[in-house]
């Protein structure tokens, strides 16, 4: 092969690394948002795709004349630790009503081109009050237009709404606010990544709370795997009611890798048997190491479990240590004792500690500076280790992961004294214990 020939191939790959780590991060990535990473993409849209096919089963769709690329992540053991979360400072994740607004939001304005801000609440108004099983939308008071401006803002960070004329914002303050937006219906389609539709497991209302947890196993339930369907029937088309030998190995390899490139961390304990078995098998162990190094990661593999590193911090979408919120910085903080106290903490020992850092810092963390501040403060920062991975609860304690032992604090760089920790810096070290290279 010619020199320019393994130019141009080294090249490629390199290219095809970078937009996979990217496409990880954002799995909606609009032109108009990163037109340097939508081109990317969609010049190697198909060996992309190809690569998320085999390694993920997860498929890839780019429409270059509409400027998106939509990377449907499939999740086989969906959990809450990724929620939408609000535009405004603080990031706060949606709650119940935020969700409930942005389904019905959505199916409005799937026939609605265009359409103004009063025009779509007078719409989600009618149809909550149509359903019995929704609490009626009422613009009238201030926080439920708060939340509907929360779900119309999710909805513009996704270009399915944007605003042509006016501001969303204003819409908080008056029902009156003037707000004309332009509707992509074509991507308002794509957003869903479940490849069952939630019409096809029609349940009476009355029945959702007690089958709850099985409505959600049916709406990612893949029929490439075989298998049964949400109630416990096999499945209806020929030859696909039973799983054959091929079909389990697919799906061993899908289930690993899914959770290698979509979580912090990936723990030998949390795999099931014969994920375990697979991952440290000769063939799983070649197909890990071959998808690890054609994204562009680094592999740390322990006795643990295996971690990857994005040397370019491209795939990362949530970082940690991280100064951007006052949990995020507690949480570093908690690390020290957590990690001095490997058999965890109780309830009451992590608010001591919440409290020691606002007796340390006592000009930060003002919304925590109440009697249950300090109990609030840790609550807030065991809930950002558990996402990360850093941590978890067992036995009524909450016990640092093999992972958290990688960091140590080592200063804070803000100016005056105790007085504020965010500026503190953490460094990155080797698991004190089982560590294999």
């Amino acid at each position: 092969m010619s020199t320019l020939a393994n130019q141009l191939a080294s090249a490629e790959r390199e290219e095809v690394a970078r937009a996979i780590r990217l496409l990880l991060a954002r799995p909606l990535l609009t032109e108009a948002a990163d037109p340097t990473g939508f081109e990317l993409v969609r010049r190697r849209r198909d060996p992309l795709a190809r690569w998320f096919d085999y390694t993920c089963g997860w498929s890839l769709v780019v429409e270059p004349r509409r400027g998106y690329a939509r990377l449907t992540k499939i999740r086989a053991n969906p959990d809450g630790s990724r929620p939408a979360r609000r535009a405004r400072s603080g990031r706060a994740p949606f709650d119940r009503r935020r969700y409930v607004l942005l389904c019905v939001t959505a199916a409005e304005l799937l026939l609605m081109p265009m359409t103004t801000i009063g025009m779509l609440a007078d719409r989600v108004v009618q149809a909550t009050a149509a359903d019995r099983a929704l609490p009626a939308f009422d613009p009238v008071h201030r926080p439920e237009r708060m939340a509907f401006v929360d779900v119309l803002k999710l909805l513009e960070s996704y270009d399915v709404l944007r605003a042509v004329d006016g501001s969303t914002e204003a819409y908080a303050d008056s029902a009156e606010a003037k707000v004309l937006y332009r509707v992509d219906n074509t991507l308002l389609m794509r957003l869903p990544a479940a490849p069952v539709g939630a019409s096809r497991l029609a349940v009476p209302p009355d029945q959702v709370p007690a089958r709850f947890e099985d409505l959600l196993t049916g709406l990612v339930r893949e029929r490439r795997y075989g298998g049964t369907a949400v109630d416990g029937t096999a499945d209806e088309s020929p030859g696909e009611g039973a799983t054959t030998d091929a079909q389990r190995n697919l799906k061993l390899r899908h289930s690993v890798l899914r959770r290698l490139f979509d979580d912090p961390v990936l723990y030998r304990a949390d795999l099931a048997e014969d994920e375990l078995a697979y991952v440290t098998s000769l063939t799983g162990r070649q197909i890990l190491r071959r998808s690890v190094e054609q994204a562009g990661f680094l592999l740390e593999e322990r006795a643990e479990g295996f971690l990857l590193v994005d040397p370019d911090g491209i795939a990362t979408d949530v970082r940690f240590p991280d100064d951007t919120s006052t949990a995020r910085v507690a949480a570093l903080l908690l690390l020290e004792p957590l990690c001095a106290t490997p058999a965890g903490l109780l309830s009451e020992q992590l608010a001591e500690a919440g409290a020691d850092q606002l007796r340390r810092y006592p000009g930060w963390a003002k919304a925590y500076q109440s009697e249950d501040g300090p109990a609030r403060l840790a609550d807030d920062a065991v809930r950002v280790l558990l996402d990360v991975g850093l941590a978890d609860r067992a036995w009524g304690r909450v016990v640092a992961r093999p992972a958290a032992y990688r960091y140590r604090l080592t200063e804070t760089t803000s100016p005056g004294p105790k007085s504020d920790p965010e500026g503190t810096t953490a460094s990155s070290g080797v698991a004190a214990e089982g560590d294999t290279q």
